[in-house]
């Protein structure tokens, strides 16, 4: 009679130990989700670089092309705090024929970040900007002033990108899912998808060429992802 109860305890702490294993059974993904924006804020990074013999020469053109452009782009409807100073520098160009290295010249330059938030504009600035005299474009980086919508889109993609994934884990292994043991977000950014261009605006051969710059404007994505642990039995 002892060992028919001994027997029968066993087998329960068998049954429970076993019930307790299935209940601690997880499976941990991670999902991820992506959301298209359209940037409407634009930042042009162009300038001027000058040279000259004399140092203060060089730098003396280079400002006065600096206030050229500022003005012309100040004409077209651009607000003057939309014109920000990116960096400037001098430096030295040597002539390293010879034994010895000697200053051939002083090269002065000057960027400045243009704030744009007509996107259909941008390529209006950056031709205003070179008949004003620029000669260098440093590029375009684009953004959006509100992704809150498209950020809860992401997330969103990415919980069920991470349900489909452990779901797929779980009918591999003879599993069913029964719910989340916890959720974590694994972070929010956005980027362009680097499709933003120049072209050149023709109007046939055999008529005169605008060389207008049309800039396509580039779309931001938004990404997401999310690191879930499901429960299964």
């Amino acid at each position: 009679m002892k060992n028919r109860i001994l027997m029968i305890i066993l087998a329960a702490i068998l049954m429970l130990t076993s019930s307790l294993a299935l209940a601690d059974t997880v499976i941990t993904v991670t999902g991820s989700g992506e959301t298209q924006v359209s940037a409407d804020t634009a930042i042009v990074s162009l300038g001027v670089n000058a040279r000259d013999k004399d140092v203060l020469a060089a730098q003396q053109k280079a400002n006065g092309a600096i206030a050229a452009i500022r003005l012309s782009l100040v004409t077209i409807g651009i607000p003057e705090d939309c014109i920000n100073t990116d960096y400037m520098n001098i430096y030295a160009v040597y002539d390293y024929q010879g034994d010895q290295e000697q200053v051939q010249a002083y090269n002065a330059g000057s960027t400045l970040a243009i704030k744009i938030t007509d996107m259909e504009s941008v390529g209006k600035v950056i031709d205003a900007a070179f008949a004003a005299g620029a000669n260098t474009l440093n590029g375009i980086s684009f953004s959006a002033s509100d992704t809150d919508a498209a950020k809860a889109e992401s997330l969103k993609k990415a919980v069920a990108d991470a349900l489909a994934r452990a779901e797929a884990l779980a009918e591999a292994a003879g599993l069913k899912l029964t719910g989340i043991e916890t959720i974590s977000e694994g972070g929010v950014f956005s980027f362009d998808n680097n499709v933003s261009n120049f072209t050149a605006r023709g109007l046939g051969k055999e008529e005169a060429v605008d060389t207008g710059t049309i800039v396509q404007a580039a779309k931001l994505i938004v990404s997401a992802s999310v690191t879930v642990t499901f429960r299964a039995e």
